[in-house]
């Protein structure tokens, strides 16, 4: 049998399923829905989403609402009367007319292990929180925000190398394969969803621009380091050096403690740049990107604009208040 599907997501993440379903002879797809192209970049170009490229490669039908709710290219869905709507990080909610537009199920690949970390950033979450696994929980959609039963999930570790493009990256294969696998369940009924636990519920909101900063007398060298890769590569992480905004790619937290102020460089060579934290500990500076300069290692950095730095000097500050 072959399932007709409307397929619905924006960033990457859910590429590899959308492949995943052109690639099968059981789905057919009428339409993929994602976000209206943004500017991005320094030039502001309009660039469409990671799905919309996909979905053209694949020569499927994009359609882009600025708002699905009340929409002609809703209209044109509840017409296609699919058996599956299938979301992958969309980014708006959907209207019940829609959710019931599907003849079989609305279901959707959330990026965390539900009921936690509902809302919009749940990778970035994981990280920043120093979760040691973070996973993709398949889910009925309702109105209300991945509030949904589960149908099932997938457990996928966090390693102390992940930022959120790595994660992204693994979580979208996991997402792929446990909704390839999930689909025919559904619609067979050989499933068992389970009701969230309202108790257990945390939220991810979208990142805002005060979380890119960077403290060093309140965040210790372990927590500045899952705090900078739970935002790279999508929100960077700040610090102010000189007045001047350095975005900070990749650190590495040390076991050795300081009495030097947080902020202050505990240790400066050729190759390395040792900063102190709160509660005495201390990081290596490894990669990070100056204001308007690209991304580069810390030999390249303290050869440049890091050369007059000494041991002792005041590196991190407090950020400039706008």
């Amino acid at each position: 049998m072959t399932y007709r599907v409307v397929f619905m997501g924006t960033p990457a993440f859910g590429v590899p399923l959308l492949e995943a379903l052109v690639a099968s002879d059981q789905y057919d797809i009428l339409g993929v829905v994602t976000q209206p192209d943004r500017p991005q970049g320094r030039k502001r170009k309009l660039t469409p989403s990671p799905i919309k490229e996909a979905a053209l490669a694949a020569g499927l039908t994009v359609l882009q609402p600025e708002k699905i709710s009340g929409s002609p290219e809703m209209d044109q869905i509840v017409e296609w009367q699919p058996d599956f709507i299938i979301t992958a990080a969309f980014g708006q909610f959907l209207p019940d007319k829609l959710l019931a537009a599907a003849k079989i199920a609305a279901v959707n690949a959330h990026a965390s292990l539900l009921p936690k970390y509902r809302g919009g950033a749940p990778v970035h979450y994981a990280i920043m929180n120093g979760d040691a696994e973070t996973g993709v929980s398949i889910m009925y959609m309702v109105k209300k925000m991945d509030a949904g039963d589960v149908i099932d999930v997938i457990k996928v570790p966090i390693t102390d190398k992940d930022n959120v493009g790595t994660m992204f990256d693994k979580l979208g294969l996991a997402a792929r394969d446990l909704m390839m696998a999930t689909l025919p369940k559904i619609a067979t009924g050989d499933i068992q969803p389970v009701a969230q636990d309202e108790a257990e519920v945390s939220f991810s909101p979208n990142i805002s621009h005060e979380q890119q900063f960077l403290n060093f007398g309140k965040e210790s060298a372990q927590q500045l380091d899952w705090h900078i890769r739970g935002l790279y590569p999508t929100h960077p992480a700040f610090v102010e050096v000189d007045g001047q905004r350095v975005k900070l790619v990749q650190v590495k937290p040390l076991s050795e403690k300081t009495q030097k102020a947080p902020g202050q460089i505990v240790e400066r060579s050729k190759k390395q740049l040792i900063v102190a934290a709160a509660d005495g500990t201390t990081l290596a500076i490894e990669r990070l990107q100056p204001a308007g300069k690209g991304v580069m290692d810390i030999t390249a950095y303290l050869n440049g604009a890091g050369r007059d730095l000494t041991v002792g000097d005041q590196w991190a500050q407090d950020h400039i208040e706008e």
